[in-house]
């Protein structure tokens, strides 16, 4: 949110709680934010059998953050994802 809408620190942060309906304290809290990211299904750090991965996550994050990244843009225009 820094690079992508060029927001400072405290207005990123506080855009993506607001995304994700939580605190902006809950972002750094390692358990919380594990279990919102398996709900979500936007990746976890360690690997869940099931859950999603690589462009999968990023794709789902691009959409729940209303961002436009790259990468995903230039996937989704090869497949029909």
């Amino acid at each position: 949110m820094q690079m992508h809408r060029k927001m400072k620190l405290p207005a990123a942060k506080k855009y993506v709680a607001e995304r994700l309906k939580i605190s902006v304290t809950d972002l750094s809290d390692e358990q919380v934010m594990r279990e919102i990211r398996e709900d979500l299904d936007i990746g976890i750090i360690t690997s869940v059998p099931g859950s999603a991965k690589g462009m999968e996550a990023k794709a789902r994050i691009a959409a729940l953050l209303d961002l436009e990244i790259s990468t995903v843009k230039r996937f989704r225009s090869k497949t029909f994802f």
